[in-house]
């Protein structure tokens, strides 16, 4: 196995892996490791995995959880297919943590090329530690203790106004509040968790003064020195970390783009003060 970082603050490839057999105990160290370190990292020229496959893969590193929501292509309910070949409106063209309106949002995804349009629909990734690390002190000390509001509110509108088909259990998920800058759960390292997708407002502000701290952040957050672009060939595999990286899906093609992703299942987001960061399943 071979690890190569992509960028000094986010990303990695991993090569010398044949995802399709088990791995060792060394291994899934290895690579487990490599995540922590670089937020997302790039499995690549991968033979094409059947929806089991990938499940099988995936849950050698968590537990595999249904996604809150699935496409009408979806066949298996615990593997999402994303088949677009007109993405604007589809919510993943906006930076975004997947779920975050859940009261545990995913661990994390893993998802792998199908079919690639003729050019374009690269996805960028950003590395939410590099973001809170770069902020001013004032808005360090501002932000650390507070919490916001995360909702499908937004998504669901845009949804609507694009005349997208919205699903019923969206509609029943509740805002939920979560801290603004939440730790690392093996490291305790601290990381932004707001995101344009499904963060209503900071709790406690006005909405004016919510509005104005968020839209800093959401600003901050698309800095190129905490990202980098991923342009994919089938077979290739990403896997991210859904707590320290927020992802965008460059909507900018306009023939077929198939996906097909799998989740891990997540953990409560804990904020500065936790005496116990210890959170995560071995």
């Amino acid at each position: 196995m071979k690890i190569e970082k992509i960028t000094p603050r986010i990303g990695a490839t991993i090569t010398g892996i044949d995802v399709t057999r088990p791995l060792s105990t060394g291994e899934i160290e290895a690579i487990s490791d490599a995540l922590n370190a670089n937020g997302v990292i790039f499995f690549p020229g991968q033979p094409k995995l059947s929806g089991e496959e990938q499940r099988a893969f995936g849950g050698q590193f968590g537990t595999i959880e249904a996604p809150p929501k699935l496409t009408k292509e979806s066949e298996l309910r615990d593997v999402l297919i994303l088949d677009f070949t007109r993405p604007v409106g589809s919510g993943t063209d906006i930076w975004h943590n997947d779920a975050s309106y859940l009261a545990c949002p995913p661990m994390g995804s893993i998802l792998q090329a199908h079919i690639l349009p003729e050019c374009g629909g690269d996805t960028c990734f950003a590395s939410m530690h590099a973001a809170y690390e770069a902020l001013p002190a004032d808005m360090k000390a501002m932000i650390d203790h507070k919490t916001a509001s995360h909702s499908t509110g937004r998504v669901l509108e845009l949804t609507r106004s694009l005349g997208n088909p919205v699903y019923d259990d969206e509609e029943t998920l509740a805002p939920r509040s979560h801290p603004i800058v939440t730790l690392d759960p093996r490291t305790g390292r601290r990381r932004l968790f707001v995101n344009p997708n499904y963060t209503d407002s900071i709790d406690g502000m006005s909405k004016a003064e919510s509005d104005r701290q968020l839209a800093f952040l959401y600003d901050h957050i698309k800095s190129p020195e905490f990202q980098m672009r991923y342009r994919w060939s089938v077979g290739d595999i990403a896997f991210w970390d859904n707590h320290a990286v927020q992802h965008y899906a460059v909507a900018d093609y306009t023939t077929r783009r198939r996906m097909q992703r799998v989740t891990l299942a997540g953990y409560a987001p804990v904020g500065i003060g936790a005496t116990d960061v210890e959170m995560v399943p071995a």
